[in-house]
């Protein structure tokens, strides 16, 4: 069975945050020692389950946020204005597939290709894995490009005016 457009961002979006989430940890912990976690939860002040039992509950919005609200104390260090243009593309991303909006093979394919760029630049090797889900959607799409060709050759234009079937045949 084929997969959806919506299928492979949500693909994508699990595939990036296990990706980013060894990064994003390393860095704040490095940032901010033990009070890394009590950093975390000012992030969410209204999301009870962001940390349970001592450990954040990480999926792309909780991932993505933090990036974005610890920029300039953390990520800056590291990460240059593109991997900030990516983490700001990238939460429009999320924020569209989980209102169940409508992707276009184009809108994926740029979707999955900015999830593989910001992964390459922590060294994610999930980066490798979406790079091929990128290329997948363009085949996919290259190949419905053809089929609608074939087809738009396929029908044949008829002239003149049908014929009256109540007619006499010659």
């Amino acid at each position: 069975m084929a997969i959806s457009n919506s299928e492979r961002i949500g693909k994508g979006l699990e595939l990036l945050r296990n990706g980013l989430v060894p990064f994003v940890e390393r860095e704040l912990k490095a940032e901010y020692g033990k009070q890394w976690l009590e950093t975390v939860r000012y992030t969410f002040p209204k999301d009870k389950d962001a940390i349970k039992d001592g450990a954040v509950q990480w999926d792309a919005h909780r991932i993505l946020m933090v990036m974005w609200e610890q920029w300039n104390s953390v990520f800056k260090k590291t990460l240059g204005h593109d991997e900030r243009n990516y983490v700001s593309e990238l939460r429009d991303v999320r924020n569209r597939w989980a209102h169940q909006n409508a992707f276009t093979y184009d809108d994926t394919y740029r979707a999955l290709d900015t999830m593989a760029r910001l992964l390459r630049a922590v060294s994610a090797k999930e980066a490798e894995e979406i790079e091929k889900m990128a290329q997948e959607t363009m085949r996919v799409r290259f190949a419905e490009q053809a089929r609608q060709e074939v087809r738009k050759k396929s029908v044949v234009s008829l002239e003149g005016s049908p014929r009256n079937s109540s007619a006499v045949p010659f």
